[in-house]
């Protein structure tokens, strides 16, 4: 086996740098809108309307962390944050009190609620608008993809193979 890198062709280089820009300049586009208009992070709006799709508004948040793709210690910082906001509550799980559940406030879900016509309009100007049906599908399956390649890598390896 070679230990040659295999150097992207120009064809992929152009693809990769691409999908970067996006990477680095959505959330930004979509953080200041939030921000602006709900003083919500991505991030925020993205634990609150996990929240608020959920039976009872509720969840643990080994799933919630699951959900949002974050680590336990990242989520817990939100959420302590969205919790002196009174926007949730945690609490021990009732079914297995080693684990703690947040709950959506009644103040949480009015925030999302209010907070998701603007969030779904920038979403509609930044992606989804003037792209053709097919064009969609495609987005989906390679974002799929993409998840699921980093999902399926082990978390010790530093160099994928």
């Amino acid at each position: 086996m070679s230990d040659e890198p295999r150097w992207l062709t120009d064809h992929e280089r152009d693809a990769w740098l691409a999908l970067a820009k996006l990477m680095f300049n959505l959330p930004s586009a979509l953080d200041a809108q939030l921000l602006r208009d709900s003083h919500l992070t991505l991030f925020d709006y993205f634990v609150l309307s996990g929240l608020s799709m959920t039976p009872g508004r509720t969840m643990r948040l080994s799933d919630l962390a699951s959900f949002v793709s974050s680590s336990l210690s990242r989520l817990s910082n939100v959420v302590k944050r969205l919790e002196q906001r009174g926007l949730l509550r945690r609490a021990p799980d009732p079914e297995s009190p080693r684990y703690t559940v947040a709950t959506l406030t009644d103040a949480g879900w009015d925030l999302v609620v209010a907070a998701a016509p603007g969030h779904v309009a920038a979403v509609r100007h930044y992606v989804i608008d003037g792209l053709t049906p097919s064009q969609i599908d495609i987005l989906r399956e390679v974002a799929c993809h993409v998840t699921r390649q980093i999902a399926a890598a082990p978390e010790s390896a530093s160099q994928p193979r």
